[in-house]
């Protein structure tokens, strides 16, 4: 068990849905408070709490997670599964399905997503799917689920033929994002947390882009340091929460979130999931959207070449791989975003702007290509 740090103030950022709107809780120590956070949402002493990791967050964060529930007063307990992309599929979210049932999880009960984004996807999807919609709360503990899938309400598990086909939209009552859980985080995570990072800036916030650039050395966080990193994830949260409140269901404007994704999701489907983390395979989409909008005449080659540094500092891979651009284009028709058939792209047209287009040409595709 790694042992708990010394707790920082905590800042608050809401997602202020109009249904249902709930905090984003950042702060250093603040996985320790997690039974009192909860309770400040409403849940009753004796409520049942199914909390869901992983064997390696198990390890270092899983007893200060459940002795905080318990000494609030829940009634809780931990089921550990496999989370690689690989265990991303319905017959892993059966087994959280199997231990509701087994441990009597109730319409008022509560399932605690604590991990990454593939826990936080599985579980909140089991949630929005036992006893038709039960609450959830997101703890995510790498950086991309931190920044990026934790918050939002996206829950689902991959299908053969496409990344995240099978879910459902399930809000979280909190999300409760603690910073000391990314001191066990392989750098290699890290990095690929990043990438959600530097979509933000891309997309619309051009003062992080610059802060990105202007650290130099983005590659672990010992280099990004605690100030930054702080940053990073305030303005990562408060991108994330204004999106999704303008567009909770993503009939519009959320869609642009999905930059770098929808080539991103190519790459992780055509070469196997595992082979790329997801961080890595949207910074190669990002790469790849650039240079279709470098085509298209809709940005500068300076700005690609900015994107393309940023990246490379985060010790991303920049290089779209060696793909069958016929698989590519049939796996493209697949995604979540298609719309009358039209493939729906996120381009930049500037540092901190994008457009989403359906003009995108077959040949632009196949120029990704080696």
């Amino acid at each position: 068990m790694t042992a708990t740090p010394a707790a920082s103030p905590l800042r608050t950022i809401e997602v202020a849905l109009q249904a249902n709107p709930y905090p984003v809780v950042i702060g250093t120590g603040a996985l320790g408070g997690l039974g009192e956070q909860i309770r400040q949402r409403g849940f009753a002493s004796g409520t049942k709490v199914l909390v869901v990791t992983n064997p390696v967050v198990e390890a270092h964060y899983g007893a200060v997670a459940l002795a905080s529930l318990q000494a609030a007063g829940f009634e809780a307990s931990t089921l550990v599964i496999e989370a690689g992309e690989d265990q991303k599929t319905p017959a892993t979210v059966a087994l959280i399905h199997d231990a509701a049932f087994t441990r009597k999880l109730e319409r008022g009960s509560l399932i605690v997503a604590l991990g990454g984004g593939v826990v936080g996807d599985m579980a909140g999807f089991a949630a929005a799917t036992w006893l038709r919609g039960i609450a959830v709360v997101q703890v995510p503990t790498t950086l991309l689920a931190m920044v990026d899938a934790a918050i939002g309400g996206k829950t689902g598990v991959n299908h053969p033929g496409g990344k995240n086909l099978v879910g459902a939209f399930h809000q979280p009552r909190l999300v409760l994002v603690d910073p000391s859980t990314l001191a066990t985080l392989p750098e290699r995570e890290f990095r690929a947390g990043m990438a959600e990072v530097i979509k933000y800036g891309v997309i619309g916030d051009r003062d992080l882009f610059e802060a990105l650039e202007a650290a130099g050395d983005l590659s672990s966080m010992a280099a990004v340091g605690p100030a930054l990193l702080q940053t990073l994830l305030e303005r990562s949260a408060a991108a994330k929460a204004a999106v999704v409140a303008a567009d909770e269901h993503e009939g519009g404007l959320r869609a642009i979130l999905n930059y770098g994704h929808t080539l991103g999701h190519v790459v992780e489907t055509l070469c196997g999931y595992g082979t790329w983390l997801h961080g890595e395979a949207v910074g190669i989409g990002m790469v790849a959207a650039g240079e279709i909008a470098l085509a298209m005449g809709l940005w500068s080659a300076g700005d690609q070449a900015r994107q393309r540094a940023v990246i490379a500092a985060a010790g991303l891979p920049l290089d779209w791989p060696r793909l069958d651009p016929d698989a590519v284009l049939a796996c493209l028709q697949g995604d979540k975003k298609v719309k009358q058939g039209q493939v729906r792209f996120v381009l930049p047209t500037a540092i901190g702007a994008v457009e989403i287009r359906s003009d995108v040409s077959e040949a632009s595709i196949r120029q990704l290509s080696p």
